[in-house]
Formats: structure tokens, sequence, C-alpha cells
């Protein structure tokens, strides 16, 4: 594996816990280690790591917190 691909890999510990339980990305990292930025956008996706899926798990949570203030308002 190339030291660039190497370099970002290892910074990130979700990478690493990526790379490890889809060890065929070690096969293709070592024929192009330009395909690094393709993983970790599949690692941000899979782990819900992306801006998207913060905003959503905000909501999530928002929302929880107005219903069960709606629950207690109500008693």
């Amino acid at each position: 594996m190339k030291k660039y691909a190497y370099d970002k890999i290892y910074v990130d510990k979700f990478a690493i816990k990526y790379l490890r339980e889809n060890s065929n990305w070690y096969k293709l990292l070592n024929r192009d280690a330009n395909s690094v930025d393709k993983m970790i956008e599949q690692m941000k996706e899979k782990y819900g790591l992306r801006f998207k899926d913060k905003v959503e798990k905000a909501k999530t949570s928002l929302d929880l917190i107005n219903a069960f203030m709606a629950v207690t308002k109500d008693n």
C-alpha cells in the first residue's frame, strides 16, 4: 500500500476498523492507492459519519425530546 493511502487510513480509527472488516480493500488499495477516497466514502456511509447522517441523528434526537416533553406536559 502506498504511503499516501496508509497515512490517510491510519489517522482515522473508523477507517482502520472498516478496512479490517472489509479486507477486500487491501487488494484494491495495493493495486490503486488513489481509491482510498472511495473507501473512506463507503466507510462514512456505513458508519453514519456523513454530514447528512449527523443532521438526521440530531433531528431524531430533537423529535424524541419533543415527544417526551409533550408527554410530561400533558400530565
